[in-house]
């Protein structure tokens, strides 16, 4: 018996997500979105995501999968981290690192960017994995694509691009959230 592809719900209002979700998982997945409407109150990225996932899986009474996600800043002590979408206006989140990071050079502007994706089955399983792309911060925006903080993250095991200055596909090679999905979908078969 052949099977289509699988439906799965994203806990999540951010479109750009969605469609970087659904290329990561590939054609075997449907994926449609859910804003979550749920308090990220955890500590940890592994803790939002499950959040946010149960919160979709309890109102959809669907599989729900969910991630959270941030740039972790060496020299910021880590900082934004788990508030990377809510430690400025999103239109100062480039500005502010470049401005926290003036001064600083070299190896000292490292950090990476963590995903953690989580899945929620109504039966009440839950698994949650990590994703982590080490990089550094260059000393101004580079490119067009991608979202977020993708204009200053240059990850080292790339050629020296910005994740916004390469293709949708080049980037989910090495992105956090793509090796995070891609674990995921390991527990999802």
């Amino acid at each position: 018996m052949t099977h289509g592809p699988r439906p799965v719900v994203l806990a999540t209002g951010n479109a750009h997500k969605v469609d970087e979700v659904g290329d990561i998982l590939g054609p075997g997945w449907v994926v449609s979105a859910q804003d979550p409407d749920v308090e990220e109150t955890g500590t940890t990225f592994e803790e939002n995501a499950l959040l946010k996932a149960r919160a979709v899986c309890e109102a959809t009474g669907d599989l729900a999968v969910a991630d959270d996600s941030g740039i972790e800043i060496d020299a910021l002590d880590r900082r934004p981290g788990i508030h990377s979408a809510r430690w400025t206006e999103e239109s100062d989140w480039i500005p502010r690192v470049l401005r926290e990071l003036d001064g600083v050079a070299g190896e000292r502007r490292s950090g990476r960017y963590v995903a953690a994706a989580a899945a929620v089955w109504p039966d009440g399983r839950e698994v949650v994995v990590r994703g982590v792309v080490e990089g550094h911060v260059p000393d101004a925006p580079r490119g067009s694509g991608g979202f977020g903080y993708d204009p200053i993250f240059v990850p080292v095991e790339g050629d020296g691009r910005t994740f916004a200055e390469m293709s949708a596909d080049e980037k989910h090679d090495l992105s956090h959230r793509g090796r995070a999905f891609r674990a995921l979908v390991e527990h999802l078969a």
